[in-house]
């Protein structure tokens, strides 16, 4: 029996069939599924965000989103290579990679501590001179320069609704704050009960209004729009409903404004006003064509006795009669007074 020469073919050299391209992937798991779901859904819910304070539309407002960059950007200075090195060396000297030094008696590094010790100095440096720079610069009781005359606003937080008083027209409005766009807004602002804050975030600064006190801000709007104003101080019940909208307007359509108030059929005298303190929620906006005489320093000075309005039992001011006639070209108060 002849035998071949060439050696018996083994059950290892038989190749195994070649792939198919067509072949399915496999099924990605619930988990994947699940996290791509909730990424697409956190897209859809943040694709519908605005941040006020990021466009804003008057001069204030610029400069405060630039000092909230710039000091965000020089605390990033620090975080980014902080995240960065701890993933790094959390990648380098994982446990099974043998090629990492290891020293287990390692204790001191003089560049390190150099680095550690100062970056922050020097971002401590800068941020203490970009905030005494902008402190000055954005004091909200620091007029704002012009060549427009500024409006004069009073502001009197209620519970729970804004009421603006126009001193120079003699009108007032509830939840409606107009202004002239590139005019300086000069407010004043107090609180008839409960510590409140004024904000519109697009306009810039949040100062608060609290009562039997008076404080300031100047604000001024370059731009034509209608601009979310709101409280930014938890004061009761009626807070998350206490809004209103600023109108920036064209100087035609701010005169055109004043004379809608002007025509309005109510006017707020001392009955008026009283009934309008009364807490309430979700005000209608309301225009008054009159405003009472010095009704937003009666609302500051209630609490304090002693004025010449409202003088302090048994004291010598109460004995001293108030008149506008002459004498002598003074009036009896500014002789007493003397």
């Amino acid at each position: 029996m002849r035998h071949s020469d060439s050696p018996p073919r083994r059950a290892a050299d038989a190749r195994p069939p070649a792939l198919s391209s067509n072949r399915a992937a496999p099924p990605r798991s619930p988990g994947r599924r699940a996290a791509y779901s909730a990424a697409a859904l956190v897209l859809a819910l943040l694709g519908g965000c605005s941040s006020a304070l990021l466009d804003p539309k008057g001069d204030i407002g610029v400069q405060e989103k630039h000092l909230i960059l710039v000091a965000l950007g020089l605390m990033l200075l620090v975080v980014i290579p902080v995240i960065v090195i701890t993933l790094f060396f959390a990648w380098r000297y994982r446990a099974s990679n043998t090629n990492a030094t290891y020293a287990p008696n390692w204790a001191h590094s003089t560049a390190i501590e150099v680095v550690v010790w100062s970056i922050p100095c020097v971002i401590i440096v800068m941020l203490g001179v970009l905030i005494w720079k902008s402190t000055h610069s954005l004091d909200p009781y620091k007029p704002i320069e012009s060549q427009q005359k500024p409006l004069r606003v009073e502001v009197v937080a209620l519970n729970w609704k804004w009421l603006f008083i126009y001193p120079d027209y003699g009108v007032a409005s509830v939840n409606q704050l107009a202004i002239p766009v590139g005019t300086p807004v000069d407010f004043r602002l107090t609180a008839e009960s409960l510590m409140n804050s004024f904000f519109i975030p697009r306009l810039g600064s949040q100062v608060y209004a609290m009562p039997a006190m008076q404080t300031q801000l100047h604000l001024i709007a370059d731009e034509p729009g209608t601009y979310a104003g709101r409280s930014a101080a938890f004061s009761g019940p009626g807070f998350s409903d206490m809004h209103f909208a600023t109108l920036a307007l064209n100087r035609g359509d701010f005169d055109a404004w004043i004379a809608q108030a002007k025509a309005a059929p109510r006017a707020l005298d001392t009955a008026t006003y009283t009934m309008l303190k009364q807490p309430g929620e979700k005000a209608p906006v309301a225009l008054y064509s009159a405003v009472a005489p010095h009704l937003f320093d009666d609302i500051v000075e209630r609490y304090m006795r002693g004025t010449v309005r409202d003088p302090m039992c048994g004291t010598q001011a109460s004995a001293v009669p108030v008149s506008l006639e002459p004498h002598g070209g003074q009036t009896p108060a500014t002789l007493a007074a003397e």
